[in-house]
């Protein structure tokens, strides 16, 4: 037992750059368009999925791709100057998905018998209802309502959240990756094979690009393999659905994609309002909150820096809700969380650098404007992101697990809490996809639509979901005998701004702000 020695330790300490250290330039840029690269598969995910249900064709999808993707770089920059300001991208969210399912339903959308006029009056009705859900975001933001809530937060309480953030994304993994298993399986041996066996090789000097570039690296070798799979003909007799996985052409974004489009303001029309719709939508919002909450402890911890205190962490919570605002004003389709994949990203390269993500964010904004060279990359077959899921994920889960060092898990309580938040976290949200895939609709079907859409995207999110069980009987159960078993005498300082000299460091405004908006 005496050799036994890994005690708890605040910051990570096996990692090169922290939040407020950057790379050298080359460096940060090639990092920087990394992140970009990632963020693409969701973007591209999310509008294939819903524009052609909402009635679209492949230009509406190409200019919804557009549009996600240059509010995705504004609201990415905008969090990590004025928000939390920790290294995270802020891209689409899947929790707006089951909302958004409701809208296009709706019986009178479905009465418009041209399909795209169908398109363009849904997706005004999905701007009405996100630009008023995002209200409820930037109340409890700005109010400090949220940073009040996450008193009642532990490392006990977190830990699963922060896990299910990851492992709750497992159907985006290997399944995804068995669609196109020659490209898939490959793209995940080469990932850990570059960053893990040969991240101590420097065929350059003082540049480990294994370790800093795995992901460039794969993908390039994979997208090219995939293209000459297409182009010499390989799927030509294979099922529509194969080929829609593994070729390189079917998503027909490069053709429908403008050279150059700029995308503004209700540029799909006047939104429309409907208060079921809205109140769906919050729903949405509300699990977005949570995700966000879980990937922005794992992003503190993956950067060198402390929690984010509960200011702090209610002002990116407020700021992320003006995202969605922007989602609404422009028409993205969905809303707006943190990239979970990203966060990921900070682990494998050991650079938790803000520079970067600022940086990644101008080369967001950049190709959404240039629709062409923006549609190449968008290109990129969805099993070969997958595969990359598989590492990143499970990496965000196993930073969340590691919060469980500040507590006692030889009590049988913490046992409980932490098993039960976890299993339920899983088992519950899987009970709704399943049901959702073999009915058409969720377990909650009753006449109210907005009733059903809000019930059903709640409890098919399982960050949301191990939020409840675990803050609920972390919160009840012998509350005060287990203050340190819970991990709270080591939590209670991060609570505050002042609670620790080094918040100041990693959270104050810039351009002296803090002078006008003062930490609370």
């Amino acid at each position: 037992m005496a050799e036994i020695s890994h005690p708890p330790m605040e910051q990570l300490q096996d990692l090169e750059y922290c939040i407020d250290s950057n790379p050298p330039w080359p460096e940060t840029i090639i990092l920087a368009f990394q992140n970009y690269i990632l963020m693409l598969g969701t973007t591209v995910m999310i509008p294939s999925l819903l524009v052609p249900m909402m009635g679209g064709n492949n230009d509406d999808k190409a200019r919804v791709i557009q549009t996600l993707l240059f509010v995705a770089g504004l609201n990415t920059l905008l969090q990590a100057l004025f928000g939390t300001r920790l290294p995270a991208v802020v891209g689409g969210s899947r929790a707006f998905i089951i909302p958004i399912l409701s809208i296009i339903s709706d019986s009178s959308l479905q009465q418009i018998s041209d399909p795209h006029e169908r398109f363009i009056w849904t997706m005004r009705a999905v701007q009405g209802a996100t630009i008023i859900a995002s209200g409820l975001q930037i109340i409890l933001g700005f109010s400090q309502a949220w940073g009040i809530f996450s008193r009642f937060f532990s490392p006990l309480g977190m830990a699963p959240v922060i896990a299910l953030v990851g492992l709750g994304l497992f159907e985006q993994g290997f399944p995804v990756v068995g669609k196109c298993v020659e490209i898939g399986l490959p793209t995940l041996l080469i990932t850990i094979g570059v960053s893990q066996y040969l991240k101590h090789v420097r065929p350059f000097k003082d540049v480990p690009i294994f370790e800093r570039f795995p992901l460039l690296i794969c993908i390039t070798i994979m997208w090219l393999y995939s293209h000459i799979l297409t182009a010499g003909g390989a799927y030509r007799h294979t099922s529509v659905k194969t080929q829609i996985h593994c070729r390189t052409d079917r998503a027909h974004l490069i053709s429908s994609a403008p050279w150059f489009k700029f995308p503004y303001p209700l540029q799909w029309g006047a939104p429309t309002f409907d208060a079921g719709h809205a109140f769906a939508m919050m729903a949405a919002v509300l699990v977005s909150m949570i995700e966000s909450t879980g990937a922005y402890k794992a992003a503190s911890r993956l950067a060198i820096a402390t929690p984010p205190p509960a200011y702090v962490l209610s002002r990116g919570i407020g700021w992320q809700g003006i995202g969605i605002l922007l989602d609404g004003l422009f028409g993205t389709g969905t809303g707006s969380t943190v990239s979970v994949e990203n966060i990921g990203l900070l682990g494998l390269t050991r650079v938790g650098s803000r520079r970067v993500v600022q940086i990644s964010a101008g080369f967001m904004i950049f190709f959404s404007i240039l629709g062409k060279f923006g549609a190449l990359f968008a290109s990129i077959p969805f099993p070969i992101f997958a595969a990359l899921y598989c590492v990143l994920f499970g990496l965000v889960a196993s930073v969340g697990l590691s919060f469980l060092q500040f507590t006692n898990m030889n009590s049988m309580r913490n046992l409980f809490i932490t098993g039960l938040s976890l299993f339920l976290g899983l088992s519950i949200p899987q009970y709704f996809n399943e049901f959702w895939l073999s009915s058409g609709h969720g377990p909650v079907h009753t006449n109210a639509g907005w009733f059903n859409a809000y019930l059903n995207t709640i409890f098919s999110s399982p960050a949301t979901v191990g939020l409840i069980v675990a803050v609920l009987l972390d919160n009840t159960l012998e509350v005060e005998k287990s203050k340190k078993d819970r991990g709270m005498p080591w939590w209670v300082k991060f609570r505050t701004f002042r609670g620790d000299n080094r918040n100041e460091e990693f959270y104050t405004l810039p351009f002296n702000l803090n002078r006008f908006f003062p930490p609370t």
